[in-house]
């Protein structure tokens, strides 16, 4: 009896020993159904990571952009009225014409109170 456990153990180390070796026959059975499902959230993630992050990055993009064009014009506010800045070509030829219309009623003052006071230009009435 003892000599048949014996042989009996010997025959169930071999088929053991035989089973969980890895060879070229050996083969592995997965659940396929499991594994798509795997990569599919996985790869679903990783999607959704990229996204919410590019999506973060433009975000901090568009306030640093809206900060600095607000610091322009904050700047831009006060200094254009002040003509620290410049102006523009139209405002050079208002100013242009304002200083010739000025010297015409500068020279219209100076007659009418030549009139008024009744010299005719050289002193006498």
């Amino acid at each position: 009896m003892l000599e048949n456990f014996m042989t009996s153990c010997r025959k169930k180390d071999k088929t053991m020993s035989d089973s969980t070796e890895i060879g070229e026959n050996m083969q592995v059975k997965a659940n396929l159904a499991f594994m798509a499902k795997t990569i599919a959230l996985v790869g679903t993630a990783v999607w959704g990571y990229s996204a919410i992050v590019n999506r973060l990055n433009t975000l901090e993009n568009d306030i640093v952009r809206m900060h600095h064009e607000m610091e322009l014009n904050s700047e831009f506010r006060i200094k254009w009225p002040r003509g620290e800045i410049g102006a523009l070509p139209a405002d050079a030829t208002q100013d242009m014409n304002i200083e010739h219309l000025k010297g015409r009623v500068d020279k219209l003052d100076d007659h009418v109170d030549k009139l008024r006071h009744g010299t005719n230009g050289n002193g006498t009435h």
